[in-house]
């Protein structure tokens, strides 16, 4: 059983280079199953969810060539419609494998998607994307799979009720080669969306973000190869620089997009943390101690309920009482537990929120 020691006390200092995000990485390889011509994929995270979806990929019939943090796939002929229920247990993302399928093959068998524990995350909203774009969706409990046909796929206009980061990525994919316009309503913002978009566009597709929520989706006959290189990974980037402050560091973070996390930047500076910029990257420090601070998580272009974890951490040595309120994901306290442990002060409450429908 792997196990790792560590040694606490030190200061940490040096540089170190941002990963492409995950969150895009996953989505881009369902992106190269549209099209019958290699895609490259450039800065991918060698993370184990990066190679189960590469997994995917050939066990559909696609090749797979990876070299260093660069990835060529070309899938010519789809070769099966059925995901394997084991590999569909191991990655959330495995169901978004529907969009290639449905669009080349016509039809498709997608296991109920597994992935971590956080929380609720039904893909109710997907299927019923996925119908109104004019595919016959039928869930078996006998053999766990969503049963998906369609003649073809037709342009529409979805609204989603609830907005969903994963449900927008989606009907993004699985509308890109539909006959027609497809305009989402409701659409999730966050930056990762506009780096998938970024890449579909170039690879032919037809893509707009209308305002902040509404993208618009005009469907094309063909999508061709490309080479792209994948957004930095924020929830690194904020790791990284939470590390730094807390040992009182010198870590200068390369690749980090500033704009991507201003939330993030807001609270820290707030907490009394400081930011500079030089060539080597960006360093991330405190000067008087850290300020307690009350944060809420929320969808882009609030902040990210993946950031909480560290931020969690970085609270416990604020002089004074620092509050999470999470609104994304019921189970995203799974820490909890382990960091008393190790003697930090934590409460867990629930509090009351006025309308909480909304």
């Amino acid at each position: 059983m792997k196990k790792y020691i560590i040694k606490g006390g030190n200061k940490l200092a040096g540089e170190v280079s941002v990963s492409g995000t995950k969150n895009v990485v996953l989505k881009a390889i369902i992106a190269a199953c549209l099209t019958d011509e290699v895609v490259e994929i450039k800065n991918v995270p060698l993370i184990s969810d990066f190679f189960i979806m590469l997994e995917l990929v050939k066990e559909i019939g696609g090749k797979v060539k990876l070299s260093g943090h660069t990835v060529k796939i070309e899938v010519k002929k789809i070769k099966t419609t059925r995901i394997p229920l084991e590999m569909g247990a191991k990655i959330r993302t495995s169901s978004m494998m529907a969009a290639p399928l449905l669009a080349r093959r016509g039809e498709a068998l997608i296991p109920n998607p597994g992935g971590c524990r956080i929380g609720a995350r039904p893909i109710d909203r997907h299927m019923e994307g996925l119908m109104r774009l004019g595919v016959e969706s039928r869930y078996s409990s006998n053999d766990g799979y969503f049963h998906l046909k369609t003649k073809e796929l037709r342009g529409t206009t979805y609204r989603f009720s609830k907005n969903t980061h994963t449900g927008t990525e989606f009907l993004i994919l699985a509308a890109v080669l539909a006959d027609g316009t497809t305009t989402i309503e409701n659409a999730a913002e966050e930056p990762e969306i506009d780096d998938l978009i970024a890449l579909l566009n170039q690879m032919g597709a037809n893509i707009k973000r209308k305002k902040a929520r509404t993208i618009v989706i005009t469907g094309v006959a063909k999508l061709h190869g490309t080479s792209y290189t994948i957004m930095a990974d924020r929830n690194e980037v904020v790791t990284f620089a939470v590390l730094s402050a807390l040992t009182d560091g010198k870590i200068y973070i390369k690749n980090v997009e500033m704009e991507n996390i201003k939330a993030f930047l807001s609270e820290f500076k707030a907490a009394g943390g400081i930011w500079e910029e030089k060539k080597q990257g960006v360093r991330f420090y405190m000067k008087n101690g850290i300020k307690p601070r009350d944060i809420t998580t929320s969808a882009h272009p609030g902040f990210m309920t993946d950031w909480q974890g560290p931020w969690a951490i970085f609270m416990t040595q604020a002089k004074g009482v620092s509050t999470i309120h999470e609104t994304v994901y019921e189970s995203r306290f799974g820490y909890y537990e382990e960091l008393t442990k190790m003697g930090a002060a934590l409460e867990m409450f629930t509090p009351k929120v006025s309308a909480p429908e909304k």
